[in-house]
């Protein structure tokens, strides 16, 4: 708001400072005033000074609005004067201010008294009106008193100079002039009382502005020359019977005679057409009322319209077209034949075809086609001179007059691939039959060569064909058929043709087979094929997929059905197969004529999610999704996984069946060794001399030990004996020759090793778990089952290790069932020592080794190793000593491990 206050108090400041200086308000003063400028010409302004001598014509400037003019456009025309030239370049008003430089005090003190502007308007000369035209239109049986006048307007105009036209009609030779003012290109003048009928009138338009004024071209022409009629009234065509090719049109006049003479001019076309046929003016340009249209189609519906205007030459005002007036020639004979043609399906399983016979309507029908009548002849003909039968086919055609020609099924019949036939029909009408058509079906192996190298392709929403023609023969005529979903359709070719178009209604987005046939004297010959579209887009929609059967671990087959051609609205280039899975996408790209495929390297025990996309060259579409989880375990899988186990199991078992089978010993041997019990040996029978007594075992001892026992008596031999092997014994064998036996086990003896031992130390345990220790007595004057002497002999111990047991209890099991009750085996108590000075040391640790086995024991310690000597008179058995391992230290006896 205080922007717009703030501008309306400048606008009025400069125009105080335009207006015409007094000698006490300013001192600069611009002429011209406020001018009106031509854009594109150079204007002059004057600034002069008066009423002061303190400035002079040096001291002046020019601003342009805002900006200072160049000196070089300056002229000083004296002291007190100074002029500016400035171009007008452009259509924005601007200000030209003249002022003066600040050179005195008196300047400062009237500042306000040295500043002066002018506002410059531009703006352009007027244009010259062009084109002008004016009309005075029927009303009722009169013209109309109002004189309607336009015109093309030249030039540019701007806001600030806008163009004002006049339009002036003038009335010769009453000398009555009509003018009115319009900023617009159009204007109307009313005539006093009525139109000037037969008067002269003359009219223009004058433009004018602030530039200037200019006057169009005038027009000076007899009234009627400016009137339009209204069209002619009562239209009406009349048919006659007997002239099928002509129609009677009768009209009245619009306007009565004494006003205007007018001439008329009529045109018609077929109901439904807008294809125009005009009269020529020379058969109408007088005053009539009724003409005879000429060479008109039979039975067809006709439109009709009339229009008039001023016979005075040069009149342009044609008035409107009458409203239709319609009507049907009359009917007449066909002229030309009916388009006849065939459909030939092949059955190869019985040498047979299935022809089908159709027409259409003849071109020239000339009528309402009422029915066919069709003939068909073996080929050569049987009967001569055409008296075989005809067959009518009556057919029920609408009075209206279709758009298209009809296509009528004649008849069917089943043809031998061998035979030939010709058939004959002609169309019959109310006023008689066609010329006859026909045609000729060969044999299947007779049929003639096709066109060759045949082109289909789309342009300027046609289809074009192009092809050659067989080389051997010229056909008389060329069918071309073209065969969609929705119906079939054909049209014939002259013999000549090689590029031509399809005349028939075509849509888009639809797959049409096209079919070029040559026609030699009404033989068929046979078709050259494309499939074609007239326009292609995307698919309307893609085929499901689905997964054939079930699938597997690793792999799916995907399956779908070819999309009907109606929906495919163009070739289809390829399928993609669309896979995801989580986050994961694969795609994969197979042939059009594709319905299958094994997609490979899946996850087991995954979710996919399939679709497929359909795709032509003008876009695709995308099918349903399908949604699928692979096994776990590929088919078979299991059971081979069962199956192998189960059949391992089993070899393992039969296997180790058949080992225990075979090697029964060795696995015995190595896993249960048979080791011998000292209880059951037939130690104590080495001499025959000497009988076993079976005596109750102490309390003190474990049972199942045997103890030897020497009586006194023999105490004289058995050292006689022992002397020779006395310093065999030295150290540890003096303090075993008390053992109860060799592999026996006393209860007062203590573990010690045997000879073979002494070498081996520590050792012995590790070697008697597998090695069975045996000793020997040799007795040099005896054997067994012999009386010992008692003399002194040199007696002869020796001892081994086997691993095979050699007891007579092992080698008897008689024996050994019959000693298994005996507790203990013992020899005489009483022992026989012979005290000599060389064995008395012997002889003392023997005696207290005696007196500790008369101790009580809480158990028997095992012996690794005993050795005793044998008494004079006994023989040595073979005896195995038990090792560490073989033996339980617990009472009651010992329990092999």
């Amino acid at each position: 708001m205080v922007s717009a206050r703030v501008l309306q108090l400048l606008v009025l400041a400069c125009l105080v400072y335009a207006l015409p200086a007094r000698g006490d308000e300013s001192h600069l003063v611009i002429a011209p005033q406020s001018p009106v400028l031509e854009i594109g010409t150079n204007f002059t302004a004057t600034c002069m000074i008066i009423n002061t001598a303190e400035v002079t014509a040096d001291d002046l400037y020019w601003n342009l609005s805002k900006t200072t003019v160049p000196r070089e456009q300056y002229t000083k025309i004296n002291g007190s004067a100074l002029s500016v030239t400035v171009p007008i370049i452009d259509e924005k008003p601007v200000w030209l201010f003249c002022l003066c430089k600040k050179v005195s005090s008196y300047f400062f003190l009237n500042e306000g008294k040295f500043i002066h502007g002018i506002y410059l308007t531009k703006g352009y000369q007027p244009g010259k009106p062009e084109n002008l035209s004016c009309v005075a239109l029927q009303e009722k049986q009169y013209i109309s008193t109002t004189f309607s006048c336009k015109w093309e307007a030249s030039g540019r105009q701007t806001p600030e100079v806008p163009t004002t036209y006049t339009l002036n009609v003038a009335v010769i030779p009453s000398s009555r002039t009509y003018n009115v003012s319009t900023p617009k290109n159009s204007a109307q003048v009313e005539f006093e009382d009525s139109f000037p009928n037969h008067m002269t009138l003359e009219v223009w338009v004058e433009a004018h502005n602030k530039l200037g004024k200019i006057q169009s071209e005038h027009l000076k022409e007899d009234a009627g020359w400016f009137v339009k009629t209204n069209p002619p009234s009562d239209v009406e065509i009349i048919s006659e019977k007997g002239f099928s090719t002509s129609l009677l049109t009768n009209w009245s006049h619009p306007i009565p005679k004494v006003y205007v003479k007018l001439i008329y001019q009529i045109r018609y076309c077929p109901n439904g057409s807008q294809n125009w046929t005009y009269v020529p003016l020379s058969d109408t340009a007088t005053d009539i009322q009724s003409f005879r249209l000429q060479n008109l189609q039979p039975d067809t519906v006709y439109v009709t319209q009339v229009r008039c205007k001023n016979e005075k030459k040069g009149h342009v005002y044609w008035s409107n077209w009458s409203s239709n007036a319609t009507r049907r020639t009359p009917e007449d004979r066909p002229t030309s034949k009916p388009d006849l043609w065939r459909i030939i399906t092949e059955v190869a399983s019985i040498n047979e075809r299935h022809v089908q016979f159709i027409c259409k309507d003849p071109v020239s029908a000339n009528g309402r086609i009422r029915r066919f009548d069709i003939q068909i002849q073996d080929q050569p003909a049987k009967v001569k001179n055409g008296s075989s039968e005809w067959e009518s086919i009556p057919v029920n055609r609408s009075d209206s007059s279709p758009s298209q020609r009809e296509i009528t099924v004649l008849k069917q019949i089943e043809l031998a691939d061998k035979k030939s036939v010709k058939v004959s029909v002609m169309a019959v009408n109310s006023m008689g039959k066609s010329p006859e058509a026909s045609l000729v079906i060969s044999e299947k192996a007779r049929e003639f060569a096709p066109v060759e190298e045949l082109k289909v392709w789309p342009s300027g929403g046609q289809l074009w064909l192009e092809w050659k023609p067989p080389n051997r023969m010229l056909p008389s005529e060329y069918v071309v058929e073209w065969v969609s979903d929705d119906g079939r359709d054909w049209q014939r070719e002259h013999r000549n043709t090689r590029l031509t178009t399809i005349k028939g209604n075509l849509e888009k987005f639809v797959c049409y087979n096209v079919s070029v046939y040559p026609i030699y004297s009404g033989c068929t010959g046979k078709p050259a094929s494309l499939e074609t579209f007239l326009e292609q887009g995307a698919p309307r929609a893609a085929p499901a997929i689905q997964v054939n059967g079930k699938p597997g671990r690793n792999e799916a087959e995907l399956v779908w059905k070819h999309i009907p051609r109606r929906e495919q609205q163009g070739f289809i280039t390829n399928y993609t197969i669309f896979l995801t899975t989580g986050s994961e996408m694969h795609q994969i790209t197979v042939p059009a004529n594709t319905t299958s495929y094994t997609v490979r390297s899946l996850s087991g025990n995954t979710k996919y999610d399939a679709w497929l996309r359909a795709s032509t060259i003008q876009g695709s579409a995308n099918g349903t999704n399908h949604s699928f989880t692979t096994l776990k375990y590929a088919p078979g899988e299991m059971e081979s996984i069962v199956v192998g186990v189960s059949l391992g199991f089993m070899f393992i078992v039969v296997t180790t069946m058949l080992l225990c089978v075979y090697k029964k010993d060795v696995i015995k041997e190595n896993f249960w060794p048979r080791i011998p019990d000292p209880g059951e040996s037939t130690i104590g029978n080495w001499s025959p001399d000497y009988p076993l007594k079976a005596e109750t075992p102490k309390e003190n001892c474990v049972s199942g030990i045997s103890v030897l026992d020497v009586d006194v008596c023999d105490g004289k031999c058995v050292f006689e004996e022992d002397k020779a092997s006395l310093p065999l014994k030295k150290d540890k064998y003096l303090s075993e020759e008390h053992s109860s036996g060799i592999g026996g086990s006393s209860c007062m003896s203590s573990p010690r090793q045997s000879v073979s031992d002494s070498d081996e130390g520590g050792d012995m345990a590790d070697t008697t778990a597998s090695t069975v220790q045996y000793s020997s007595v040799v007795a040099p004057s005896g054997y067994k089952g012999q009386t010992p002497s008692c003399q002194p002999q040199q007696a002869i111990f020796s001892r081994s290790e086997s691993t095979q047991p050699l007891l007579d209890s092992e080698e008897n099991p008689d024996m050994l069932l019959q000693e298994g009750s005996k507790q203990s085996q013992r020899l005489p108590r009483q022992p026989c020592f012979t005290h000599t000075a060389g064995n008395q040391d012997s002889i003392s640790q023997l005696e207290m080794e005696k007196q500790k086995e008369l101790e009580p024991l809480d158990f028997c310690p095992l012996e690794e190793d005993s050795e005793q000597t044998p008494t004079d008179g006994q023989s040595a058995d073979w005896m195995p000593a038990a090792s560490a391992s073989s033996y339980m230290p617990q009472l009651g006896g010992y329990r092999p491990q």
